[in-house]
């Protein structure tokens, strides 16, 4: 098993490193188009192998997709980060020329390639691959409710004071800070209603944290966050490199479900080896329906920004 990841940012190296660490693949190729830098990661990284117990050979290269050839995954994680203030929508600008460049490349050397997308804004980026490659939609898999969830499920475990093994929770919908949809009524504590153990109130709090989770470590760190991103992903590459049918919430094409054509958004889906196996139709509530409404809309109109 081959994964590239594009992109050694903090980001990238996260990831990279995640995947090696959990000893599913047999080499993880990270690709960056700053001279030296993806090969300095790799050698970092390669050099904890005795230290961590991982087999995983990590390689890195300058902008050369040649030894990327033959990868069964890709992440794409390339482009410029966030910074305080900065909306993800902001970015639109700068990353699509690099997010289209970097799927095509990747396409032209392993054209039986599953491809993640990190870089943001997320759905958008997801959707302009879609419409710039010739991928079957399965694999084509947005990153972010993933990650999303886990901040959900953090936040919820805080709010609990409970351990997170404890918890469950999903949050679907576009990766921005008022696109996302928290489904606290579907959070449990080992399958009990979390609305059996915290009031109304804290719980809007919970989601409200929830969705302004990526904002406000930006402004802690002065960028993007990194280590949940990285294992958010690593565990979407693991799901499908080990044919695990997990389920996760990942932005995919839509075509009538949900009630959304023709968009990229974070819907639950079934993850194996052939990428997105399934989409999962889960009941809403009606403010959560329209809650995914509004989001679909503001993700309908980032996509308006594309040139494609």
């Amino acid at each position: 098993m081959k994964v590239t990841v594009v992109g050694a940012g903090a980001v990238g190296a996260s990831c990279a490193e995640y995947i090696a660490i959990k000893d599913f693949a047999s080499e993880v190729v990270v690709l960056d188009i700053k001279e030296g830098y993806a090969e300095g990661k790799a050698m970092d990284l390669m050099q904890t192998a005795s230290l961590n117990g991982f087999d995983t050979k990590i390689t890195g290269t300058t902008n050369d997709y040649s030894k990327t050839a033959g990868s069964d995954i890709a992440v794409i994680t390339s482009g410029i980060p966030r910074k305080p203030g900065m909306t993800r929508e902001e970015l639109i600008g700068i990353n699509a020329g690099i997010v289209k460049t970097v799927a095509t490349s990747l396409i032209e050397h392993s054209p039986n390639v599953i491809l993640i997308v990190v870089s943001n804004p997320m759905d958008t980026m997801t959707y302009l691959v879609h419409k710039s490659t010739g991928l079957p939609k399965n694999k084509i898999i947005g990153m972010g409710g993933a990650l999303d969830s886990a901040r959900f499920k953090y936040r919820l475990a805080e709010a609990l004071e409970a351990p997170i093994s404890d918890i469950d929770g999903m949050v679907i919908g576009g990766h921005s800070d008022t696109g996302m949809v928290p489904l606290a009524s579907h959070a449990t504590r080992n399958s009990i209603k979390v609305t059996e153990f915290i009031s109304q109130d804290r719980l809007q709090q919970v989601v409200e944290d929830t969705k302004i989770g990526g904002a406000t470590l930006t402004k802690l760190l002065g960028t993007s966050a990194w280590y949940a991103p990285g294992a958010a992903v690593s565990s979407l590459v693991q799901a499908i490199a080990c044919d695990q049918k997990k389920m996760f919430p990942c932005s995919t094409l839509l075509e009538g479900e949900y009630g959304l054509n023709d968009i990229c958004i974070g819907v639950p889906v079934i993850l194996g080896k052939n990428g997105i196996e399934k989409v999962v139709d889960i009941p809403l509530s009606e403010a959560e329906k329209t809650k995914m409404k509004e989001s679909a809309a503001g993700v309908t109109k980032t996509n308006g920004l594309l040139d494609v």
